[in-house]
């Protein structure tokens, strides 16, 4: 009977992020969860009794060092992210780290530029990208003909924000964190649109800064060939629109972007069939009883597996042309970051 070699992994960060990935990592018979690191000894017992971890440690140097683990996932404040990254990766580890991929471009760059190093798998948990629905909508994107607009919408009223309106600022509004709606939630809206037409020609945003410097909530315009885009994000009010890509001969509307419940193709009615003449949405979503989470992690232990350095999806160009639009756009808005410095 043939046994499944084991990938033993680290986690960084015991928030509730770390909670959903671990839930969904164990759907992989693959993974093992062995260690946690955390600032405090008392925290990382709290979080290794909840999830049966058997080591902890509280020193990120000596984790990263330790023979007992393979690969490390990183779910830290994002300012953290790239340097946590490399000394993990310094050590022959490979990295699932959480997105943002680092507080910006420069910071990827020398992330990719260790990964090559010492060659070690390093990839972006981002989650959507890596899905069935999504690939669903890959599959089926040359049914629209020549693209002419995407729109992506992610507006969540932060729980936060209730707390900023009283003048205290926690970390979702915290710059020094690199933390804003951009990092926190735009990037759901980015990242897909990268992934799918790459780099654009041209980007124009505007958006409202919070007192503490971070951004509250931002609208972008980008331009293609022959195409535009538009994506909408923000933490301090809500709105429950779709996302759709828009074709000559048809369209794909994924419900969420952030988690891809359901996606829709509908063809463009052709010319001649009549003012009554409707076309139906036909649903393309994909059937899956894993958690949403699993992909990622699965993803990522493939990678390892087959001895290669990046996804083909979640690739290190789209990680940082992402983090390179991040850039531009806070650039227009006026948000800086200590880690820009």
């Amino acid at each position: 009977m043939a046994t499944t070699n084991k990938i033993r992994f680290g986690v960084v960060g015991t928030n509730f992020i770390t909670d959903w990935v671990i839930a969904g990592a164990r759907q992989d018979e693959r993974f093992e969860l062995v260690a946690v690191y955390s600032r405090t000894q008392e925290t990382a017992d709290a979080f290794a009794a909840r999830h049966q971890i058997p080591h902890t440690f509280t020193s990120l140097e000596e984790m990263a060092q330790s023979p007992l683990i393979d690969a490390v996932y990183i779910a830290s404040p994002n300012f953290l992210h790239a340097s946590q990254s490399i000394l993990c990766m310094k050590h022959g580890k490979h990295v699932l780290c959480e997105k943002p991929f680092a507080s910006n471009a420069r910071e990827v760059k020398d992330m990719i530029a260790t990964s090559r190093q010492y060659n070690v798998t390093l990839m972006e948990a981002m989650k959507p990208t890596l899905t069935p629905n999504f690939r669903a909508v890959r599959e089926n994107l040359h049914k629209l003909g020549t693209i002419r607009r995407y729109f992506s919408s992610y507006c969540q009223y932060s729980s936060r924000y209730d707390k900023f309106r009283e003048g205290v600022v926690l970390n979702a509004f915290k710059p020094e964190l690199s933390n804003g709606a951009m990092m926190d939630i735009g990037i759901y809206t980015l990242y897909p649109m990268v992934v799918l037409f790459g780099r654009p020609q041209r980007v124009e945003a505007t958006g409202v800064v919070l007192s503490s410097g971070a951004d509250g909530q931002g609208a972008v315009n980008f331009v293609y060939e022959g195409m535009n885009a538009t994506i909408l994000y923000s933490k301090i009010a809500n709105s429950y629109l779709p996302t759709e890509i828009q074709g000559e001969e048809g369209n794909i509307n994924l419900d969420r972007i952030n988690i891809i419940g359901k996606v829709t193709y509908t063809p463009r009615v052709p010319a001649g069939a009549g003012k009554t003449a409707v076309s139906e949405p036909m649903d393309i979503s994909a059937v899956t009883d894993k958690n949403e989470y699993y992909y990622e992690v699965a993803e990522f232990m493939d990678l390892i597996e087959g001895g290669k350095r990046e996804s083909e999806i979640n690739s290190h160009e789209n990680s940082l042309i992402t983090l390179e639009i991040i850039d531009e756009v806070r650039r227009q808005l006026g948000v800086v970051y200590p880690a820009d410095r």
